[in-house]
């Protein structure tokens, strides 16, 4: 009998030893491919953010940012919640006049959860000979199956540079 139960145990743990890579494998492309979803929705979501400010849509724009958001802009002004963040934009939708030019330096996508992007970013507004650039960083939530801005700060390039 003790025989039989130690071949049994063996049988059990051999097959489990077999399966559990495969198992894992499966699992894991999942998680990629899962990931790939997450990251592929995120390019949009970004795309989103970065050409509705451009192109002055402040209905889409407000929409990509969670109603929690924080702006803590070049200047050193910090902004929260989307409605103060909004007021803050007002002129900027208002008068639809700002040149506004990014480029993208560097991105991290972490699943389904959280996402951070970094810009060289310009904000020029040509009547009044304003140019201002910043190192701005974004970071973005995934909640209830959308990407959402959450947190950007800039921090402001010395002037001429």
């Amino acid at each position: 009998m003790r025989k039989n139960t130690f071949r049994a145990i063996v049988g059990v743990l051999a097959a489990g030893a077999v399966a559990l890579p495969g198992i894992a494998a499966a699992g894991a492309d999942g998680d990629r491919s899962e990931h790939r979803g997450c990251a592929a929705r995120f390019d949009e979501a970004q795309r989103i953010d970065m050409e509705s400010f451009r192109d002055f849509d402040a209905e889409a724009w407000r929409d990509i940012h969670h109603e929690d958001a924080v702006s803590v802009y070049a200047s050193g002004h910090r902004f929260s919640g989307i409605d103060a963040i909004m007021q803050a934009q007002a002129s900027h939708f208002e008068n639809r006049e700002a040149i506004w030019t990014w480029t993208e330096i560097d991105r991290h996508v972490f699943g389904c959860k959280t996402a951070v992007i970094e810009y060289d970013a310009t904000y020029e507004l040509p009547s009044i000979g304003f140019k201002s650039r910043a190192l701005t960083v974004v970071t973005y939530t995934f909640e209830r199956g959308r990407w959402l801005a959450v947190y950007d700060q800039g921090t402001a390039f010395p002037a001429g540079s």
